[in-house]
């Protein structure tokens, strides 16, 4: 497969501070041939309601992990956002994507009894509509970059998509996405400092690029001098037996092969993975150390989609005294806000090698996180 696309993506901008997220300066746009992909589970509250949050988290990540394996990993521009994933492909991927996310909808609702919407649209109908589509690169790592979106394109995109104007039909139910890489088999992540706060902030109506960006930056600040941020400690996940995730983990393998094959099989290779990551066991050159640290490193607990959007690990003081300057920029008319607090996060990852430093890890609130922060936000 060409190199697609990767010679624009190349000079896409990465940001040297976390706080220049909210500034449309440092974004570029995406060419008006592009094409936008965009995912939501209908009635995720409902799911987060029956406890199914993790089986959501799952269903987003796997929109990604589809896509990239159908492009032989050439996705550089995607998001996740907790109950799905927006995306962009170069025009001549533009057809393998779209078969890749009508496979996931259909696996979606097959095995995980989830209703995944998916849908498409070019990057010119989006400023048609009046909105742009600018991205840039937030560095989480040596080896891990994840893109970032700007300009309010991606979010009209997922609002045509919710009211059924944007749709790709679900595959037939036997077809299968390549899923390869796709985990969910770390536990829940407990917060060490009082609570996980998941926060999603966006722009007013109204409000200035300038003001914005001024108020995204201070947020961003107070968040780095008072918190510990990364909900998941620097030397990596705690090594715990993921009995809740053995199910979910058993249904993201081909389904051609009946369900207790699987799960069979999947728990043999748990126990063993289990039992090197406990024991700290090299296996080869494997260490399982330094892939917990990296973990760590990988994860994707701020970000930027049309939106300001941290899972963080932070104290109740803290949480409140963020509530106070959220409070004030509202009074200001310069943000809107959405904040869920819980006691857990997790995690959904995407690891097409473990001895390659490149694995990638979705954070989130274990109780709703950015699902329930998007149905609060005020202002």
């Amino acid at each position: 497969m060409p190199l697609l696309g990767r010679s624009w993506v190349d000079t896409v901008p990465v940001l040297d501070h976390f706080t220049e997220v909210a500034d449309p300066a440092r974004f570029a746009p995406l060419p008006d041939d592009w094409v936008i992909g965009v995912s939501d589970v209908v009635d995720s509250t409902g799911a987060i309601a029956a406890g199914r949050y993790k089986a959501v988290n799952l269903a987003g990540a796997a929109t990604i992990s589809a896509v990239v394996n159908a492009l032989d990993g050439q996705l550089s521009l995607f998001v996740f956002g907790g109950d799905g994933a927006r995306l962009a492909v170069p025009p001549d991927a533009a057809a393998v994507a779209t078969d890749a996310l009508a496979r996931v909808a259909a696996w979606a609702q097959r095995d995980l009894d989830l209703r995944l919407r998916v849908g498409t649209t070019r990057v010119d109908e989006i400023r048609a509509a009046g909105h742009d589509a600018r991205v840039a690169f937030w560095q989480a790592s040596d080896h891990v970059r994840y893109a970032m979106f700007s300009g309010g394109g991606m979010e009209w995109a997922e609002a045509q998509l919710k009211s059924g104007t944007l749709s790709v039909a679900a595959a037939p139910a036997d077809a299968e996405p390549d899923l390869t890489g796709l985990s969910c088999q770390w536990g829940p992540i407990r917060a060490r400092r009082g609570t996980i706060l998941s926060l999603i902030v966006k722009q007013a109506p109204g409000a200035s690029d300038h003001h914005f960006a001024e108020a995204a930056a201070e947020i961003v600040r107070f968040i780095e001098t008072t918190t510990g941020l990364n909900p998941v400690p620097p030397t990596g996940p705690d090594v715990r037996w993921p009995s809740g995730s053995l199910e979910l983990q058993a249904r993201v393998t081909s389904g051609r092969q009946a369900y207790w094959r699987r799960r069979l099989r999947l728990s043999v290779v748990t126990g063993l993975t289990w039992l090197v990551f406990k024991l700290g066991l090299r296996i080869g050159r494997f260490d399982p150390g330094r892939y917990r640290r990296e973990v760590s490193l990988n994860t994707d607990f701020r970000k930027f989609d049309d939106a300001l959007m941290m899972t963080v690990d932070c104290s109740p003081e803290a949480a409140e005294n963020l509530r106070v300057i959220l409070d004030r920029a509202v009074a200001e008319g310069i943000i809107r806000y959405g904040l869920h607090t819980q006691d857990e996060a997790l995690m959904t990852c995407v690891v097409p090698s473990v001895l390659a430093h490149t694995h990638m890890h979705f954070v989130d609130g274990a109780g709703g996180g950015y699902a329930l922060a998007a149905r609060q936000l005020r202002g």
